[in-house]
């Protein structure tokens, strides 16, 4: 074994710049053992009392973080595996509840499998006398195991937490097991925890609640309810003893969902100048016939088809608009028919391996794929299931709206007017008055909207009040519509036309084609500076007004949130559960209760909480659940199931989906936001109802029929 660089400073002046610094060494030992019954001709020198420096602030709350850099492994034998063991002792453990280990090093990303042939072992020890002077004697506690790639320049970063309570010492032994000498890199940071899991699950449970009572009571906007989530996570991650520093934390944040979102409303905003919207809206009209029903039938599959090719926040970003101008020339409430929308397509996007991200984060995991779940063979089994989740929803959606007022109940002249004056006090309201010119103007729109709503009130004296009926005139009703609502700018219809239908081809090619470097986010940023370009926009600051700001600072605050809930233990302690409580069942009804419990679990989870992480932490709890050999489950149905309870389980709640919540902003920015309830009361039982189809889908196909292999 060769150690290089003992000698190391760690400086850290986030910490505590006033402290003093303290130094302490920590003893390495190591012996060359030998796992092979083959002799080996070499001798192997015995590395003892070797010492290590660490140069560490002193922090306020006596917090202990400790770096090893760059250890260095070189094996010298000629048998055919070879390990050497080399431990660190901890005597400085106190009263924490755990230990945080970060290591870094040529891993095997994200592979529940530790049977291969080259792989690194971690074991967490107690020692039972740290006091005696003769041989510490070391209980082992726990064992990781982490498969290597054979590749070693590549570095992969791991973390795994211990319980260490009532621990007086504890020794961190690390061994490789190697085919061929040669040298290993790794690092490692330890941290100790003053809180256990339990507590930390309970904190995290209570900041999520607390997140909720603010958006469903809208005592404060979404946007600013996620931030104080946030901050409350990030102070009860701080308050247990661990403290992300803000690269950390701005690293959580997901920027090619925000980038596509970005470049997704700069491309909508041109293309809304050209009045393609509302040519699309009386086409959509035509093709009903004058029949809302069978126009919101159309609208919802159309939008559930693109949807399971797109991804549903990009289908939500062209639909509603259309659908907004498609209401407002037929004098109908656009909260119903986008609500509906929005819920068909997170059940479209569940059809196919590419149309939610839990899909394509499932196919895209090596684990599963050798198990045969490839693109082919996970659309295949989800296509079907879905198409009968469709068959039964739409039959649902006309029960839940039947004695729903999908016409305003005033004429459309009032309602016209009523929206127009929305959007003269929002456009007065967003000027800021910084200069006297910009003062007068909005002094000028108030006196527009005063004007207004003096029209407003002689109106509603003069008319009266009716429920509007479907149109039966509809021919004479289309012809009207169709010379009031034409393609204004049919040069710049083109352009749009164009970037948005490669950059639409770039989405499909990016999802069969890995090849591609390019992400959604990139993708969709590429095309908004390119049509920007081709459109030659002299007022670039009216199409940035046009972006939904507070949906992207919602989006940012929430992945903050949900990537400090993880790491309070809260999605782990979740799919721990599940998998305790799929092992207490008899085994002859093992298989039906686990796909039971994975559908609504993942379904109740992530009409909560954020679908993606839930779903990156649930594949290993199952490939693990899978692998035991006392469980013996398939892995293929809870895979599905998986994948069934985490897409469908979004139509739950507002903020359940990311396509909701793009869907309420961009509704909101047109005057016509609905509430967290508004959608609960339709997508809620909509959710039980879907989930409920797919699970008899999978017990059907996996218990009585047996489509395992």
């Amino acid at each position: 074994m060769a150690l290089h660089n003992p000698d190391f400073t760690m400086e850290d002046d986030s910490w505590d710049n006033s402290s003093a610094e303290f130094e302490q060494r920590s003893q390495l030992g190591s012996e060359m053992t030998s796992l092979s019954r083959s002799a080996s001709s070499e001798k192997c020198e015995l590395l003892d009392n070797l010492h290590v420096k660490f140069n560490i602030s002193k922090m306020r709350d006596c917090l202990v973080y400790f770096v090893i850099h760059a250890i260095l492994y070189h094996l010298h034998s000629v048998s055919p595996l070879t390990g050497l063991p080399s431990a660190l002792n901890l005597t400085d453990v106190h009263d924490s509840a755990l230990l945080k280990l970060e290591l870094g090093g040529p891993f095997v990303a994200d592979v529940v499998d530790r049977w291969t042939e080259e792989y690194i072992t971690v074991q967490i020890g107690e020692i039972e006398d740290p006091r005696s002077r003769r041989r510490w004697q070391q209980q082992v506690l726990y064992n990781w195991t982490l498969p290597l790639l054979s590749r070693r320049n590549e570095q992969v970063t791991t973390t795994k937490t211990f319980e260490i309570l009532n621990r007086l010492a504890i020794s961190i032994n690390i061994q490789a097991f190697l085919k061929e000498s040669e040298i290993v890199p790794l690092s490692m940071k330890y941290q100790y925890l003053h809180a256990n899991i339990e507590t930390q699950v309970t904190i995290a449970s209570i900041i999520l609640a607390g997140v909720y009572v603010l958006i469903i009571l809208e005592i404060v906007h979404r946007a600013l309810a996620a931030m104080l989530g946030s901050l409350a996570a990030l102070a009860a991650l701080a308050v247990a003893g661990e403290r992300p520093s803000m690269v950390k934390v701005v690293q959580w944040i997901d920027y090619e969902t925000l980038a596509l979102l970005f470049g997704m409303m700069l491309l909508v905003a041109i293309f809304s100048e050209t009045g393609f919207f509302d040519y699309c809206a009386v086409k959509a009209y035509r093709l009903s016939r004058g029949r809302v029903w069978a126009m919101i039938i159309i609208l919802c599959l159309i939008a559930a088809i693109l949807s399971a090719f797109l991804d549903n926040v990009t289908t939500m970003l062209l639909f509603t608009p259309v659908t907004i101008r498609l209401c407002e020339v037929l004098n109908l409430d656009p909260r119903h028919v986008l609500i509906a929308e929005v819920i068909f397509t997170n059940i479209g996007g569940a059809a196919t391996a590419v149309g939610d991200p839990p899909n394509v984060i499932i196919v895209s995991k090596q684990e599963l794929r050798k198990v045969g779940l490839d693109f082919a063979a996970f659309t295949g089994h989800m296509f079907v299931g879905i198409c009968l989740v469709l068959l039964v929803s739409f039959p649902f959606l006309r029960l839940l709206y039947w004695n729903k007022k999908l016409y305003n109940k005033e004429p459309s002249e009032i309602v016209e007017l009523k929206h127009e004056i929305h959007v003269w006090r929002l456009t007065a309201q967003r000027i800021n008055p910084a200069s006297r010119e910009e003062t007068a103007v909005k002094c000028l729109l108030m006196q527009k909207v005063l004007t207004l709503e003096i029209l407003l009130r002689k109106k509603l004296k003069t008319f009266h009040r009716q429920i509007s009926q479907e149109d039966k005139n509809w021919e004479t009703n289309i012809q009207e519509l169709q010379k009031k609502h034409r393609i204004t700018d049919k040069i710049l219809l083109i352009k749009c036309l164009t970037v948005l239908g490669f950059v639409i081809l770039m989405f499909f090619v990016n999802s069969f084609i890995p090849g591609i470097h390019l992400n959604l986010g990139w993708i969709a940023m590429l095309g908004a500076i390119w049509l920007l370009v081709l459109a030659d926009i002299h007022d670039f600051e009216m199409i940035l007004n046009r972006v939904e700001w507070a949906t992207l600072l919602f989006f940012a605050a929430l992945f903050v949130l949900m990537e400090a809930l993880a790491h309070l233990h809260l999605i782990d302690y979740i799919g721990e559960q599940t998998a305790l409580l799929i092992k207490v069942v008899p085994e002859d009804q093992r298989l039906a209760i686990a796909i039971i419990l994975v559908v609504w679990v993942s379904a109740l989870a992530s009409s909560l909480i954020d679908n993606i992480p839930f779903t990156a932490t649930m594949i290993p709890v199952l490939l693990n659940l899978s692998q035991d050999p006392e469980v013996n489950l398939p892995v293929k149905p809870l895979i599905f199931s998986l994948a069934m309870g985490a897409c469908l389980g979004g139509n739950g709640t507002l903020i359940g989906a990311s396509a909701n919540v793009v869907c309420a902003g961009i509704a909101e920015q047109h005057g016509y936001g609905f509430s967290f309830m508004d959608f609960f009361r339709l997508g809620f039982p909509m959710m039980i109802v879907s989930c409920t189809i797919g699970m008899c889908y999978l017990l059907v196909a996996h218990v009585v029929v047996g489509w395992n292999s």
